[in-house]
């Protein structure tokens, strides 16, 4: 058999092309590379409104659900965004897009954010540092087990202090009681911290006092430089208690489009256009589970919690929610790209049969109607 030799041209012609194609290929890759970021949406911007199809949506079942909002007496708004878009926004009862609303217990999410903030920008260094690194002996006087209590026990609700907000008093004898830091610490240790979830607002205003003094500002402050300004928050009124600090535990007034953003921001993990705002893989740590348990609640039948989020393993579709008291919610559902945003009328509520009805019904709209429409 002959030997054969291409001519030289076809040689460097050859040449030429395979330099040409990995250059094209690796342009290929860094415009993947960077695709994602270019399409993170600066939260700061105004809402733009999409129709239920564009959304991909089932507009009948958001009109039920809309009607179901209305039929309640006490609610107030109901917003769906999906694919950082408003697809329905519903007000009801007086209420409107520009009225500050009391979200209750909301305010333990962005009080769980703010110390994801405090993380990334150095004012803390850990979740396990102490109540005792901070607060003892110059806000308050701490016993040895007092002083052990870390970041982490307060952002997952077991510090372990004597508490039972749901079937007796103690968030009305520590909100009356004319010293709210002392009035924790007062109280006895009844699990050793770390170990067992109760649900308490006095722990999380402890926290927002931990983070005012790492940060050495105004809790209001810090949350207006560090989050709110970024993400295009204008108006927030905060309920202040006695000693200048705000109540960390409750009582953060947000209009319901600013309520999305903060929800907008979980779903972009923690940026906003070219700013990460919160440490990368903060949004996923913080809506992970913490604890084996789960619960049910109305149409909620996995419920658990994480660093103050609230989370529902649903098999069809996982969702946290930052859940104020009367049915105040902010129900983020990553993998439908889902924001579900509700407020209501919660004054009074202890007295009218307490608040598991309205809540329960809340759900209801968001579990059976609005996320099901989401294709």
């Amino acid at each position: 058999m002959t030997s054969f030799e291409f001519p030289k041209q076809f040689k460097a012609f050859a040449k030429f092309m395979v330099v040409l194609m990995a250059l094209l290929i690796l342009a290929s890759c860094s415009e993947s590379a960077t695709e994602p970021e270019e399409n993170i949406g600066n939260i700061s911007d105004s809402w733009e409104s999409i129709s239920a199809a564009d959304a991909g949506m089932n507009a009948a079942m958001l009109d039920t659900a809309i009607s179901k909002a209305a039929a309640q007496d006490r609610f107030l708004s109901l917003l769906v965004i999906r694919n950082g878009k408003l697809v329905m926004e519903e007000y009801f009862n007086g209420n409107t897009a520009n009225t500050l609303n009391d979200t209750r217990s909301v305010t333990k999410s962005v009080v769980s954010t703010l110390v994801g903030i405090a993380l990334k920008e150095g004012f803390i260094s850990s979740l396990d540092e102490t109540l005792g690194d901070y607060l003892h002996p110059d806000i308050a006087n701490l016993d040895p087990v007092q002083q052990s209590i870390t970041i982490r026990d307060l952002l997952t609700m077991s510090a372990g202090f004597e508490w039972d907000e749901w079937t007796n008093t103690s968030y009305t004898d520590w909100i009356t009681s004319g010293n709210h830091i002392n009035h924790m610490f007062e109280l006895d240790i009844v699990n050793t911290p770390g170990t067992t979830f109760t649900y308490n607002s006095g722990e999380t205003h402890i926290l927002g006092v931990l983070l005012q003094k790492a940060v050495d500002m105004p809790l209001a402050d810090f949350a207006k430089t560090y989050l709110f300004d970024k993400i295009g928050v204008e108006r927030v009124n905060w309920e202040l208690l006695i000693g200048g600090y705000v109540n960390g535990g409750a009582g953060i007034d947000l209009r319901p489009r600013d309520m999305a953003r903060l929800g907008m921001l979980y779903l972009q993990n923690g940026r906003t256009g070219d700013e990460q705002i919160l440490p990368d893989g903060w949004t996923t740590t913080a809506t992970t589970a913490k604890y084996t348990w789960r619960s049910t609640f109305g149409p909620l039948q996995a419920l658990t919690y994480g660093y103050l989020w609230w989370i529902e393993e649903d098999a069809a579709a996982t969702a946290y929610t930052a859940w104020g008291y009367g049915g105040q919610y902010i129900y983020v559902v990553p993998e439908k790209d889902l924001i579900i945003v509700t407020t209501t009328n919660w004054r009074g509520l202890s007295s009218d049969g307490g608040p598991a009805p309205l809540e329960q019904a809340g759900f209801d709209i968001i579990v059976n109607h609005i996320v099901p429409a989401a294709n």
